[in-house]
């Protein structure tokens, strides 16, 4: 038995172009203005995101707040033609972080305050490095949660503002780890 099937009429062709039109017109503004999804590549957030972790990153609310310390970015490097880093925001504009013994200070307006980052780093994690900092207007200084696998500010130095891409806000996979992302409170 053979089936015949009509051609598809010009109008049919119109109304799957304005679908598309009108789909192109909602997701592109999204997709490139408000939220931006990643690949993680590497180990050096291990064990908060592992490698093929995919996030989505928040591009908008760093253009009306300011970034917290302890919130995961997604940032440009500082060497061209290099992918976006997914790093931890430690130090913010105006402090000085000291790197000493494994631990990180902070210093601001002559108060010293020792990091205590239990909550997502393992107690057996050590920070190498043995250094002082300070970050100027618009400086800020990241580490990854892996400190023995990870090129950050210890190496590239204060990161500019304007290099910060967004915010990290979900893992949606693997889908066993779908989870919305929280800066840690200090």
């Amino acid at each position: 038995m053979n089936i015949i099937m009509p051609m598809p009429k010009l109008t049919d062709f119109w109304e799957i172009f304005k679908i598309i039109i009108v789909a192109a017109i909602i997701v592109v503004p999204i997709r490139f203005f408000l939220f931006q999804p990643f690949l993680v590549r590497g180990a050096s957030m291990e064990p908060s995101f592992q490698n093929n972790d995919y996030l989505f990153a928040d591009e908008l609310s760093y253009r009306f707040l300011e970034p917290k310390r302890g919130e995961t970015i997604i940032f440009k490097p500082l060497a061209e033609f290099s992918p976006p880093f997914i790093k931890r925001i430690i130090g913010l504009p105006g402090e000085e972080i000291e790197i000493k013994d494994g631990q990180i200070i902070i210093t601001k307006n002559g108060k010293e305050q020792i990091l205590d980052e239990s909550s997502y780093l393992s107690q057996n994690t050590y920070t190498l490095g043995n250094f002082k900092i300070s970050l100027k207007e618009n400086e800020y200084f990241v580490l990854g949660d892996n400190r023995l696998n990870s090129a950050d500010s210890r190496v590239f130095g204060p990161l500019p503002r304007e290099n910060i891409i967004g915010r990290v806000f979900l893992r949606v996979f693997p889908f066993a780890n779908l989870t919305k992302i929280e800066a840690p409170a200090y």
